[in-house]
């Protein structure tokens, strides 16, 4: 630790004064050497010289810690100055390496030394102390931090800087006559030729006048709500933040050129609203408030004429998508790859139409490629094909996705044909694998095991019956070649409705 040593005076081991006395008047000539004042006396003709220790002392200090032997009292008389030193304790400092640290003032009267208060310069910290170290640190951190703020504000700053650009594109509406229904204005769109939906700022002025009624569904993507556009209902899917992957897939699928269709869910519009911090991405759609299919069977049984409307609708529905359009302005073929109950819809009419594409897959001909979605999202467990299951699927063969669709669509076909029979609304595999399925419960069950749902003796009874679980067993077989396509199955079934001239 540091402390003060006041002492007596500048002496010879310490400050050197020389005294210099000229012939006049012996006047003192006070010079600083080096790290000591000399004081020389001369007399006039001479040329010796007086040393420090014979020269007059005329200044008193007091001295404390080094005291000469001559002091008393803790004064001491000295020809040069007085002084207090403060120094480094020798214990202050555990580096071999380190320099003592001191620090001297001087004054000129008597006892002035008293009152002095010398201090210690600071201590740079030495390389590999703690003290070091935690500065080293520290500068890390504040400089780790700056770079961090730097790129977050300048990100922020070109990320506000394109969502006002954004917002200014979105201020352009297009002025829509009052009296058009959305039914007229993609009847025009449609007779433009264009075949792939209204117009973008079409699709962007409905979206910003919807009015959101109420929320009528919620799934794992985000939630659906009933809306109004001019009166007219519409359906809202609004897809989370983190689905943004399947909205753009979705939207895509959608507005591809020929994809409408009466046994397809109506695209009307989609759309990216957002206030800064938070975006919501919005589809807008037909509404049919008869609900799902997986709703309308658990309310409803089935006689044999409506089961093979259902069946026959859905059928159709699924054969546009798997099949590819030729010509300039031709159709891709797309599989649905998520394909269930839930994601059929009832319409006004009894007849089935495909909804929720947001994982669907595209083939082009031209280029022999699948082109498959980025979502990280996949199917659903229970509905999924052995080859899927069991991961033996070629992903880079398009047949292999659209095989998968017909294992699906012959599940689809089993829960609408046992509500024919009375029997209570179950899903797939209801009595093998719990309600929320893993993936090795379904791999045990359809793959290991081999098992298929659980047919009754009932079916038998009943000629539509019969015919419908030879169609189901062949689009369940476990090998995905040995599958009815969904042409042949469309066909089969047009032919029973013709039979029983049942209207679709």
């Amino acid at each position: 630790m540091a402390g003060p040593s006041l002492c007596l005076a500048v002496m010879a081991s310490a400050l050197l004064l020389t005294l210099r006395a000229d012939a006049a008047g012996q006047n003192p000539d006070h010079v600083l050497q080096g790290t000591g004042v000399k004081h020389e006396a001369r007399r006039p003709g001479e040329d010796s010289t007086i040393t420090p220790e014979d020269a007059a002392r005329f200044l008193s200090c007091y001295c404390s810690g080094h005291c000469p032997e001559d002091a008393t009292n803790n004064t001491c008389q000295t020809n040069g100055q007085c002084f207090a030193i403060i120094e480094e304790d020798e214990h202050g400092e555990d580096s071999p390496n380190a320099q003592t640290r001191r620090t001297i003032e001087c004054c000129n009267t008597d006892l002035c030394n008293r009152d002095l208060q010398p201090t210690l310069p600071p201590q740079p910290p030495a390389e590999g102390s703690p003290h070091w170290l935690a500065f080293l640190i520290s500068m890390t951190v504040c400089c780790c931090t700056l770079i961090c703020v730097t790129v977050v504000c300048y990100y922020r700053y070109k990320w506000q800087s394109e969502r006002q650009r954004y917002h200014k594109d979105l201020e352009q509406e297009v002025f829509i006559p009052v009296g058009e229904s959305l039914k007229d204005l993609i009847h025009q769109s449609q007779s433009s030729g264009s075949g792939s939906g209204l117009p973008l700022l079409v699709q962007r002025t409905i979206a910003k006048q919807i009015q959101m009624v109420r929320q009528i569904g919620k799934g794992r993507y985000g939630e659906v709500w009933l809306g109004r556009w001019r009166g007219e209902k519409v359906a809202v899917k609004v897809f989370f933040t983190r689905e943004e992957a399947s909205w753009f897939r979705e939207t895509e699928i959608y507005q591809t050129v020929l994809m409408r269709h009466e046994n397809i869910l109506g695209f009307i519009a989609a759309d990216i609203k957002g206030t800064g911090a938070f975006t919501q991405l919005f589809l807008i759609t037909d509404y049919h408030e008869n609900g799902s299919l997986y709703d309308f069977l658990k309310h409803s049984t089935l006689d044999t004429q409506t089961l093979l409307r259902l069946a026959y609708s859905a059928a159709c529905g699924l054969c546009h998508l798997h099949t590819e359009i030729y010509g300039t302005q031709g159709k891709p073929a797309i599989a649905h790859r998520d394909l269930k109950s839930k994601n059929i819809l009832i319409k006004k009419n009894g007849a089935c139409c495909i909804a929720d594409l947001g994982l669907a897959v595209k083939f082009n001909s031209d280029t022999n490629e699948v082109d498959v979605p980025l979502s990280t999202r996949v199917g659903t467990r229970r509905y999924m094909a052995p080859e899927v299951l069991d991961e033996t699927l070629n992903k880079n063969h398009f047949q292999a996705y659209i095989m998968a669709d017909m294992y699906s669509y012959g599940l689809i076909i089993w829960e609408m044909a046992r509500r024919c029979i009375v029997e209570d609304y179950q899903p797939p595999y209801y009595e093998m694998v719990p309600s929320d399925p893993s993936y090795e419960d379904m791999l045990e069950v359809v793959c290991v095991k081999g098992v298929r749902p659980t047919l009754s003796n009932r079916w038998n009874s009943d000629e539509c019956l019969r015919a419908m679980l030879k169609l189901m067993s062949e689009c369940w077989a476990p090998n995905p070649a040995s599958r009815l396509t969904i042409l042949r199955v469309k066909k089969t079934l047009s032919k029973m409705v013709e039979s029983q001239d049942i209207k679709i």
